[in-house]
């Protein structure tokens, strides 16, 4: 159940709630865009524990792994979900089966929003979003006014998007209308790998929104907020 101030995605084993706004805004279009490495999958990995953990209806939608993939990764990182999952708290979608045999036919963003898993949740995100925007054929103005209008709903879209695999007209046009927008990056820093999770555009937040926000992953401990790093 969301609140109405917005969505919460606290958990006590990290401070990232406190540093990203404490809600995510409801009615809202989320992009989240980086490279491939960069983290993207791990955020919304840890958004969808902590929206599940907070009672928020949430789907996932992975065009990466398998259903049992998924649950095997985030269960490793401290996130298990597969209980949820078999209650009906958390809906799992994925391009594949559960083991490793791929849906027949190429699934688009259409599909995706007209399903019954994505119209009932409050929030869905959709990794790796990019891979199926690559075969829209409408405009890029029509594609946002079909998120919009989903949005509209009572509902929350997370995309997850890879530049290289967009246009970059479509890219500016998600960017620049959505709520949220978040960029992973990634440097080398000593030799060791610098993480960043950087905050372009963050609207309606309830609680403070740290620019920059340093993070690595444990296992089993997953998302750790990165207090040595740039804030």
């Amino acid at each position: 159940m969301s609140d109405d101030i917005g969505l919460a995605f606290e958990l006590e084993t990290d401070s990232l709630s406190d540093s990203l706004g404490r809600y995510l805004p409801k009615r809202s279009l989320y992009i989240v865009t980086g490279q491939i490495g960069s983290g993207k999958s791990l955020i919304s990995q840890r958004l969808a524990f902590g929206l599940v953990s907070n009672n928020v209806s949430t789907t996932v939608a992975t065009t990466e792994l398998t259903t049992r993939g998924w649950l095997e990764q985030v269960n490793s990182l401290g996130y298990p979900l597969e209980d949820a999952a078999n209650s009906g708290d958390f809906t799992l979608l994925s391009r594949f089966g559960v083991i490793s045999d791929e849906v027949e036919g190429n699934v688009g963003i259409e599909d995706l929003l007209a399903s019954e898993a994505l119209q009932t949740a409050e929030i869905s995100i959709i990794d790796r979003a990019s891979m199926i925007l690559q075969h829209y054929e409408g405009t890029p103005d029509q594609l946002l006014s079909r998120l919009r209008t989903f949005c509209s709903e009572e509902r929350s879209l997370m995309l997850l998007l890879d530049p290289d695999e967009i246009s970059a007209e479509m890219l500016r046009t998600l960017s620049s209308s959505a709520e949220v927008v978040l960029e992973m990056k990634t440097s080398e820093i000593g030799g060791g790998l610098s993480r960043i999770l950087a905050v372009t555009r963050f609207l309606r937040a309830a609680g403070p929104v740290q620019p920059r926000i340093g993070w690595r992953v444990e296992p089993t401990m997953g998302f750790i907020v990165d207090i040595t790093a740039v804030s």
